[in-house]
Order: structure tokens, then C-alpha cells, then sequence
């Protein structure tokens, strides 16, 4: 009986928890947007050259368009060895070198007939892999890259439906990657040998940090929650043991800041601007805008509610407005004319 009666409270106990931590959000007023650019085939991946342009990837086609803030666009690269029939992957995270103006180089996650991997090259120019023999899938591929303020290329990568994979530390599948710009392994990387920075992940989507250079990451869940967490050196996120907010086994797992019902969120790209961190949404058809405070996180509000339907990638433009990318032609949307979109939001 006493048995029974512990077990009744630790679940009790670990619903309280997952009740407090869902997150209730209200619907602001919207900033003034205007529309950058239109036609685009499943954009992912977005990342600003030092000229303000941005380069676009197309997620079904390989295809990268530079786009200018005045709206003019244009192919410059087709990345080889793109499988854009690969469910969920295909070419996905972009990210621009810190060091653009002397080395030119882009760098891009992207599923190929045997794996996902990251790719680097100068537009135009032979495309070398860097990463390779991450496990890809049907769904769960991760795929968003970004450098970091300590000039390491960090990535999240998804446990392609193999839950198992993410609680094994060998594998790099259900993790948050972090490398030289090589690719090579960081000597203070907190396993040895290994690219691993976090682990216990599903399916990480978004990557952003804040002054402080403290990065969080949006986290797509299973049936019960999407999160937004606090990513630190080392730590175990939790997936597939736990999903939201629960035990975390005395210290072994992290519990995350905010979580929403995935029949509401499914977020996906992050940026930070200011002390404020937005996040795109796909299921929630919205951008979430949400307060930092400290290593806390502020009541969520939703912006552009149901205006331009899935919302699958935001990133701070270098006049510091926001541009943020439909995702409506994905097979899960339903596309609205001119789809899809790049939007301005000014903020």
C-alpha cells in the first residue's frame, strides 16, 4: 500500500509539474509587415551575407536564392547530392561563415541518398563535406545550423524517429552538434572526441543566442508538448524518458522554460532581438514573441496570428527588422497565393 500511494504521488506530482510549465499565451496586436519575396518552393534555411542580401535555401529543389532586401532574387547555387524527395529532409540549414568577407564560404545541412551531413562551399564552387554518416530519415532530420559567438558551427540534428538514438552518446542523431568550421571536434567540447554538445533531444528546429551568448533552442515534441530550452554544456534534455516538463531523475535531465500543446506551436526557427525571443510556428500558424529574463522566459504572445499560415524559419535582418518564411507548399499547408513567402516584420 505504501508503495502504491508513493507512485500515486510522484505521478500527481510530475502533472503538477507538466500543468505549470504549459504555457498560456495571448494574442498582441501586429507589427507592420510588408512582403520581401514570393514563389518560393519550401524555404528553410535562411542566412544574411555582410551586404545585407540573404541567401534562401529551398528545402525540394537544392536550389539557393539570393534575395536582396528590395525584393529582386536570384538562383546562385544548386547544391549537389541534395535528395529533395527525402520526406522531411532535403537542403536545409544555411549558415554564413564569420569570416565571409576574407573566406567566402557558406555552409548547408542537407540529406543525400545515404545520410545528412554538412556541406561547405563558396557559391557557385565545388560543394565538401564536412560532416558526414548522420543518420537520416523519413521524418526528424533537424537540419538548423548557426555559428555561435565562440566561432563554432553548431547544429541540431533529430533522432529520425528512432527514439533510441538520443540517449546514446555515440550517435550523433537526437543531439546539438557543436564543431570547428572544419568540422573537426572542439577541444573543450564536453565529451572527448565527440561533437556532441547536448543530447536527449527529438527533434531541435531553432538555434539562437542572446547577449549574454547563452543559446536556446526550440524542440519539436510527440503528443503532449513542444518546448523551448535552455541549452547548457553537456546536459541531458530528457527525450525519449521524458517529453515536457517531468523528473528530471535527480539532476540527470533538463526540464524546459516554456511548453505549449503541439496541437498549438510546433516551433520552429528562433532569432533573438534584444532581450526578446521570437519563434516561428507551424502548427500554431503564428510568431511567438517572448521575453527574456535572465535564464527565465516571459509569458509567450502571439503575432501574425493566422495571417500567412505556417511559419517555418525567423531570422533578425541586419536593419533589425525580423524575416520570416511560409511554409505552406511543404504538403502540410494549404498555399495561399504567392506562396511561399519571405515577410518583413518591423519590430
Amino acid at each position: 500500500m505504501r508503495r502504491s500511494i508513493h507512485v500515486l504521488a510522484a505521478t500527481l506530482a510530475a502533472a503538477a509539474l507538466a500543468l505549470a510549465a504549459t504555457t498560456g499565451t495571448a494574442t498582441a496586436q501586429d507589427p507592420a509587415t510588408s512582403t520581401i519575396a514570393t514563389g518560393l518552393r519550401v524555404p528553410w534555411g535562411i542566412a544574411f551575407l555582410p551586404d545585407r542580401s540573404a541567401l534562401v535555401s529551398e528545402r525540394v529543389t537544392g536550389r539557393i536564392w539570393r534575395i536582396s532586401p528590395n525584393g529582386s532574387k536570384r538562383v546562385v547555387m544548386r547544391v549537389p547530392g541534395v535528395d529533395t524527395n527525402a520526406g522531411e529532409g532535403g537542403l536545409l540549414g544555411l549558415a554564413v561563415s564569420p569570416n565571409y568577407a576574407r573566406d567566402r564560404l557558406v555552409y548547408a545541412y542537407t540529406t543525400t541518398a545515404r545520410d545528412n551531413r554538412i556541406v561547405r562551399f563558396r557559391l557557385g564552387g565545388r560543394s565538401r563535406a564536412i560532416v558526414t554518416g548522420i543518420r537520416r530519415g523519413v521524418i526528424h532530420d533537424g537540419g538548423r545550423i548557426a555559428f555561435g559567438p565562440d566561432g563554432k558551427l553548431y547544429a541540431g540534428v533529430g533522432e529520425t524517429g528512432d527514439t533510441g538514438l538520443a540517449q546514446n552518446r555515440r550517435s550523433q542523431n537526437g543531439k546539438i552538434l557543436r564543431m570547428n568550421p572544419n568540422g573537426s571536434v572542439p577541444s573543450d567540447n564536453p565529451f572527448k572526441g565527440s561533437r556532441v554538445w547536448t543530447w536527449g533531444h527529438r527533434n531541435v528546429q531553432g538555434l539562437a543566442w542572446d547577449s549574454a551568448n547563452r543559446l536556446w533552442a526550440t524542440e519539436f515534441g510527440q503528443d503532449r508538448f513542444d518546448e523551448v530550452n535552455l541549452i547548457r554544456k553537456g546536459r541531458n534534455y530528457g527525450w525519449p524518458v521524458v517529453e515536457g516538463v517531468g523528473s528530471t531523475q535527480g539532476g540527470r535531465f533538463v526540464n524546459p522554460l516554456i511548453t505549449w500543446p503541439t496541437s498549438q506551436a510546433s516551433p520552429s526557427g528562433d532569432a533573438i532581438v534584444g532581450s526578446t525571443l521570437y519563434v516561428a510556428a507551424l502548427q500554431g500558424q503564428c510568431l511567438f514573441r517572448i521575453p527574456i529574463e535572465g535564464t527565465r522566459l516571459g509569458t509567450p504572445t502571439r503575432l501574425l496570428a493566422g495571417r500567412f499560415g505556417r511559419l517555418r524559419t525567423v531570422a533578425k535582418a541586419p536593419d533589425g527588422s525580423l524575416w520570416v518564411m511560409t511554409s505552406n507548399r511543404d504538403g502540410r499547408g494549404q498555399p495561399r497565393p504567392g506562396d511561399d513567402k519571405i515577410i518583413r516584420v518591423a519590430i
